[in-house]
C-alpha cells in the first residue's frame, strides 16, 4: 500500500451506508421474487456429541431487490441491449455472458450528491414528480460542485423517507419522483460511470402508471452503457451536507445475472 493511501486510512475515514438492509417484507417492485430468509437448521435440532450446535441460513430473493445495481444485460430496446447485442440470443443458456452483472468491475470512484430537494427549498419531491435538467442544474449550481466524466452520481429526491413505511414507498396511486428521460440524456452528456437513487426504479414513475413506462432505463442501459442503482438509502449522506465523496460498491460475482444486491459505501473524511 502506498504512503499517501496509508496517510488516508491513518488520518481517519468515517463510512456512510447507502445501501437498505435486507428484512422479509420491505417494499420492492413486484416485478422481482421477494426477498425470503429462513432458518433450515436452529440451534438445538443437532447437538454434537460435546454439547455444541450450529445454526444456518437460506436465502431466496430476485436479484432487483433492497439496494441493487442494474446490469447491462437487464433492459432491452426493440430487440437490442447496450452495443447492439441480439437480446434474445444472447439469453440462450439462461445466462448472458456478455453483459452480466459479472462484468460489472468493482468501484472505486468519485460519487457526487445532487440533493435535489435541498435545491428546491422542500423536504421532499412529490409523487411522481419529473426531476427536470433545470433542477440538477440548479442543484450542481446551488452545491458548487461539478459532474465529470466517470462520476458516480446519486440523485436524491428525498423519497427514501417512505422507505419504512411500505407501499407508500413503492408509490402505486401517487406515482414515484425522479428524473425522466431528459434528465436521463443529461447525466449521460456528462458520461457518468453509474448512477443512483433512492426511490424504486431510479426514475419517474407515473401515479397510476407503475413500471409500465421506463424510458430513463433505456436512455441509460442500453443507449449509453450506464448503470443504475436503486433503493438507496440516500439520507444519511444529505443530512451530512455531503456532495463530493469516495464510493464504494462491489456487485456479487454472479455469472450471467441481469442485477445484484449491493453494499455501497461513501467514504469521507473524518
Amino acid at each position: 500500500m502506498s504512503d499517501a493511501l496509508l496517510s488516508v486510512v491513518r488520518s481517519g475515514v468515517d463510512t456512510i451506508d447507502l445501501g437498505r438492509q435486507l428484512r422479509v417484507g420491505m417494499p420492492q417492485s413486484p416485478n422481482h421474487p421477494a426477498f425470503w430468509h429462513t432458518l433450515p437448521r436452529r440451534h438445538g435440532d443437532m447437538v454434537r456429541a460435546d454439547g455444541g450446535s450450529a445454526a444456518n441460513d437460506m436465502l431466496s430473493m430476485g436479484t432487483h431487490v433492497g439496494t441493487h445495481i442494474d446490469a447491462l444485460s437487464h433492459v432491452s430496446h426493440d430487440g437490442k441491449m447496450y452495443g447492439g447485442v441480439d437480446a434474445a440470443e444472447a439469453g440462450i443458456g439462461g445466462k448472458y455472458d456478455e453483459l452480466g452483472v459479472h462484468t460489472i468491475a468493482p468501484m472505486i470512484r468519485r460519487g457526487v450528491l445532487l440533493d435535489v430537494p435541498a435545491a428546491l427549498g422542500t423536504d421532499l419531491c412529490e409523487g411522481g414528480y419529473e426531476i427536470t435538467v433545470a433542477d440538477l442544474e440548479r442543484t450542481v449550481e446551488r452545491q458548487g460542485v461539478s459532474v465529470e466524466e466517470g462520476d458516480v452520481v446519486l440523485v436524491r429526491s428525498g423519497w427514501g423517507r417512505l422507505f419504512d413505511e411500505g407501499a407508500p414507498y413503492l408509490g402505486k396511486e401517487t406515482g414515484v419522483p425522479g428524473v425522466g428521460e431528459a434528465g436521463a440524456r443529461w447525466l449521460a452528456e456528462h458520461r457518468a460511470h453509474a448512477v443512483g437513487a433512492d426511490t424504486i426504479a431510479f426514475e419517474r414513475l407515473a401515479p397510476h402508471g407503475g413500471h409500465a413506462l421506463l424510458p430513463a432505463h433505456r436512455v441509460l442501459l442500453v443507449e449509453h452503457g450506464i448503470y443504475i442503482v436503486e433503493a438507496m438509502d440516500l439520507e444519511g449522506l444529505a443530512a451530512r451536507g455531503v456532495h463530493e465523496f469516495t464510493f464504494v460498491l462491489v456487485p456479487l460475482n454472479i455469472y450471467g445475472a441481469t442485477g445484484s444486491p449491493v453494499r455501497p459505501l461513501a467514504l469521507v473524511p473524518a
